[in-house]
C-alpha cells in the first residue's frame, strides 16, 4: 500500500513539473523555487508511507497475535470439552465387603489356626466404567483382598471387558467378565457380603473368567453364554480347549425367576504337560423371588470330575441351598442352609453343612451391617471332622 501512495505521489510532481514547463515565463522565474517544494513534499510523502508501512506491519503482528491466541484459546477449549465428555461418561465406583468376627474352628475334636479374633478385608472392588459411545462401553473392576486368617494380601483384575450392547437381547462382552450362573444367583440372593452363593462357596465353580460372553434380557426371558479360558479370572492361562458355561431364565412375573444353567470343559488344566483325562460338567437350577422386600430362593447344582480332571479316579457331587429374607422399615433378617455331598463316590458319607442367620441394618445409602451366626460341619464316617463357628458383624460398602 505504501508503495501506491509513493508512486502516486511521483505522478502528481511529474505532472506539475510539466505543466510549469510548458509557460516558459514562469520556469524561468521559479524553477529552482518549484522544484525545492517538490524535493520537500517528497520527504513529507515519504515520511507518511514510511508512518503507515509501520502502522500495516504493526497491524499485521497484532492480526497475527490475536489469531495465535485465539487458536490457544480453542485448543483449550476443545482439551476441556474432551476432559468434561470423558468425565461425564465415565463412573467410578467401589464396593468393600469387611468384617469383625470371632471364629471357632475344630478339626477332629482339637481347635485351628483359623480360630482367634480379628478383622478381614474380604473384597475390594475398584470399578471403571467408560461410555465411548451408545454401543461401545468398557469395565475395568480390580480387586484386593485380605484375611487375617491366612495372612493373603492380593490385589488383580476381576473383570477387564469391552461392550457392545446392541440390543437388549444382544450384549457382546470380550475379556474377563461376570459368568452366567453365579451373577444370577447373588442378584437374587441379596447377600454375597455374608457369604458365597452355593457354588462358589463350595469351590465347584467361579464368578467371572476370560473370554468372550453374550447376554440379554428383556424382563420376561434372559439368558447368557460364555467361551472361557476356564481356569478363573485370576488365571488367563491358554489349554487345549475352551470351556463352556451357559443358562436360560423365564421370569413369569415380578420378581420371580426360574433359571437352569450348565459348565462343560477341562477347567483350564488340559496342557501338553498334564493332559485332561477327564471333563467336568456341572448343572444347575435356581427358583427364586425377590420383590417388595421379601427375598426367597432354592438353587441346586450337580458336579462331575470338578476335582479329577487330571486324576485317573473319577467323582461327582450334589447341594442344595435355600434362603429367605425380609425388608422391614429400619432393618432386615436373613437366614440361609445349604447341604452339599462333595464327594459321591470317592467318598459317599462325607457330607457338608452350612447354615447363618441374622440382621441386618442399613447406616446410610451404599452401606449395609449386618450381624450373623455363621456355622459349618464337615463330617464324613471316618478321619474328617471339621467344625467352624464364626460370629460378629459384617459390612458392606458400596458407591
Amino acid at each position: 500500500m505504501g508503495s501506491k501512495i509513493l508512486a502516486a505521489a511521483v505522478a502528481v510532481a511529474l505532472g506539475s513539473s510539466t505543466l510549469f514547463a510548458s509557460s516558459p515565463a514562469v520556469a524561468q522565474s521559479s524553477d529552482a523555487a518549484e522544484i525545492a517544494q517538490l524535493k520537500a513534499q517528497l520527504v513529507q510523502l515519504q515520511a507518511k508511507v514510511d508512518e503507515l508501512e509501520k502502522r500495516s506491519d504493526a497491524q499485521s503482528t497484532i492480526n497475527v497475535s490475536t489469531q495465535q491466541n485465539i487458536e490457544a484459546m480453542q485448543q483449550k477449549q476443545e482439551t476441556q470439552d474432551k476432559a468434561s465428555d470423558w468425565a461425564s461418561n465415565t463412573e467410578i465406583g467401589g464396593t468393600a465387603f469387611i468384617d469383625f468376627t470371632d471364629i471357632d474352628q475344630t478339626k477332629n475334636g482339637k481347635k485351628t489356626d483359623l480360630s482367634g479374633t480379628g478383622l478381614d478385608v474380604k473384597r475390594f472392588y475398584l470399578t471403571v466404567d467408560h461410555k465411548f459411545n451408545d454401543i461401545w462401553s468398557a469395565d475395568l473392576t480390580t480387586d484386593f483382598n485380605y484375611t487375617s486368617a491366612t495372612g493373603e494380601t492380593q490385589l488383580f483384575v476381576k473383570k477387564a471387558y469391552l461392550q457392545g450392547t446392541f440390543d437388549p437381547l444382544a450384549i457382546l462382552r470380550v475379556g474377563s467378565a461376570s459368568l452366567p450362573w453365579t451373577s444370577l444367583v447373588e442378584d437374587y440372593y441379596g447377600y454375597r457380603f455374608v457369604e458365597d452363593t452355593l457354588v462358589p462357596r463350595t469351590k465347584f465353580g467361579t464368578t467371572a473368567d476370560w473370554g468372550v460372553h453374550l447376554l440379554g434380557d428383556n424382563g420376561v426371558f434372559n439368558y447368557a453364554g460364555s467361551v472361557i479360558n476356564g481356569g478363573g479370572y485370576k488365571n488367563p492361562t491358554r489349554s487345549n480347549s475352551v470351556d463352556f458355561e451357559g443358562r436360560v431364565g423365564v421370569q413369569p412375573l415380578k420378581g420371580l425367576v426360574f433359571a437352569v444353567g450348565g459348565y462343560s470343559g477341562d477347567l483350564g488344566k488340559d496342557t501338553k504337560s498334564t493332559p485332561a483325562l477327564h471333563d467336568a460338567h456341572r448343572y444347575d437350577a435356581l427358583a427364586a423371588y425377590n420383590a417388595n422386600g421379601l427375598r426367597l430362593g432354592a438353587e441346586w447344582f450337580r458336579a462331575s470330575n470338578w476335582n479329577n480332571v487330571n486324576t485317573t479316579a473319577t467323582d461327582s457331587a450334589d447341594g442344595w441351598s435355600t434362603w429367605g429374607s425380609y425388608d422391614f422399615t429400619a432393618a432386615s433378617i436373613f437366614a440361609r442352609y445349604d447341604s452339599v455331598k462333595p464327594s459321591k463316590d470317592l467318598d459317599p458319607s462325607l457330607k457338608d453343612t452350612y447354615y447363618n442367620l441374622g440382621v441386618a441394618v442399613p447406616l446410610t445409602k451404599g452401606v449395609r451391617v449386618a450381624v450373623a451366626y455363621k456355622g459349618e460341619h464337615l463330617k464324613d464316617d471316618g478321619s474328617t471332622d471339621t467344625k467352624t463357628r464364626e460370629i460378629g458383624a459384617w459390612g458392606e460398602v458400596k458407591w
